[in-house]
């Protein structure tokens, strides 16, 4: 399987593999703390180091992918997901906070390892003549990401009911066991290897389109999850009275549609009519998705009926999120440099971590001290300041 759609295939199916089992492990974990009596703030600090040693993986793991090689890097982190999965196996008495904040953070290395060489794979996959290609590849890679990890909501919430805790996690485990020694048999050996060998500070990178690029993908996800992570799921059920199943059911429909929509970004931003895009393409669809949350806080403050506000508001704001996404993604992975791309992509994912953990601090803090329209208010700030990072990124280029 050595041509590129079959290597396409192999590196897809890999990564559908494992965002199934770490949606699977973050519904499972929420179930079952909470179950055992933790707050929705408590099962949420499960999470944090997950976040933070995104940050670190994403920044070491392009440099240690240049040096080793893309197989190695996704190997290495469906093996740390197996690992994961396996330190959850034991007793429950033993399943403390900080063992499975642990555990949580070695799947968050894990993710970002695997996420990391599945996008830079691609770059080597496709020529550079070929962008639209590129686009589209991107795109359904990354939707089908996310949709899959919705789809992986309901699969934990079913194996816990069917199998319970420990019978889940065996589960998934023995999968990942198979779909690692398919891929170490299937995938190219030298898959993103350097000729030369990058030197540590070389994990920082030296394009300014790169840097602009990450500096706006870091505001566009910490604006997301600043009302969506924690002051959301919160408000619906202390302010409205919705339970548990409610509120994971909307949030596992609404990543499966914004998955949806990220694989359709392309022919939303014009793809058959020969549009690719750009740094302008960034900055419209930011200052577009600005005008949400600012419009779901003013419905809000007007007390109109909140369930049907937020509802609305949060399936419009994810659509034109799930283009940002998608443009982002397109864009740092045509920006990268072709020797050595996972360590571009891995300094910009980097920046994603980081968006994503402060959004989770500041959902957590700002809804506590002052509720969730503020959360919102501050949401639209952060993407306008998206949108002026943007003004500064590339504009169309022959291709």
């Amino acid at each position: 399987m050595n041509t590129p759609i079959q290597q396409y295939m192999v590196v897809t199916a890999s990564y559908w593999a494992f965002t199934l089992t770490d949606g699977a492990l973050r519904m499972l974990v929420i179930l079952y703390f909470h179950q055992l009596g933790y707050s929705p703030l408590e099962v949420a600090s499960l999470f944090l180091l997950y976040e933070f040693c995104g940050v670190i993986t994403n920044l070491i793991g392009g440099w240690l992918a240049a040096r080793m090689g893309l197989n190695t890097s996704m190997h290495f982190g469906l093996a740390l997901q197996i690992i994961a999965l396996c330190m959850l196996l034991v007793e429950p008495s033993q399943l403390s906070v900080l063992y499975v904040m642990v555990a949580q953070a070695i799947s968050g290395v894990a993710k970002d390892l695997n996420k990391m060489s599945a996008k830079s794979s691609i770059k080597l996959l496709v020529p550079n003549t070929a962008q639209g290609k590129l686009y589209q590849w991107v795109a359904l890679l990354t939707g089908s990401k996310n949709t899959l990890k919705g789809v992986g909501f309901f699969l934990g919430a079913t194996l816990l009911t069917s199998l319970g805790f420990r019978g889940a996690i065996a589960i998934m485990a023995g999968c990942l066991v198979i779909i690692l020694i398919l891929s170490f048999l299937l995938l190219q050996k030298d898959l993103g290897k350097t000729k030369y060998k990058p030197k540590f500070t070389d994990i920082f990178s030296k394009s300014a389109a790169v840097n602009r690029l990450s500096a706006a993908r870091f505001f566009l996800f910490a604006s997301r999850d600043i009302w969506f992570v924690i002051a959301l799921p919160v408000f619906l059920q202390e302010n409205l009275h919705w339970n548990y199943n409610e509120v994971g059911t909307l949030l596992a429909a609404w990543v499966i549609g914004y998955g949806f929509v990220q694989s359709a970004a392309p022919l939303i931003t014009g793809i058959r009519r020969g549009k690719i895009p750009d740094g302008k393409t960034a900055m419209l669809w930011a200052i577009l998705l600005a005008t949400m949350p600012l419009a779901i806080a003013g419905f809000l403050q007007q007390d109109w009926q909140a369930d049907k506000v937020l509802i609305i508001g949060l399936l419009a704001f994810g659509a034109i999120f799930a283009v940002n996404s998608a443009v982002h993604s397109y864009l740092i992975i045509a920006y990268a440099k072709e020797e050595g791309v996972s360590m571009d992509v891995g300094f910009y994912y980097m920046a994603n971590a980081l968006g994503r953990l402060t959004g989770t601090i500041l959902s957590g803090w700002i809804y506590q001290s002052f509720g969730l329209i503020t959360c919102l208010i501050v949401s639209a700030i952060f993407i306008i300041i998206t949108s002026l990072l943007s003004i500064a990124l590339p504009r169309h280029r022959a291709i």
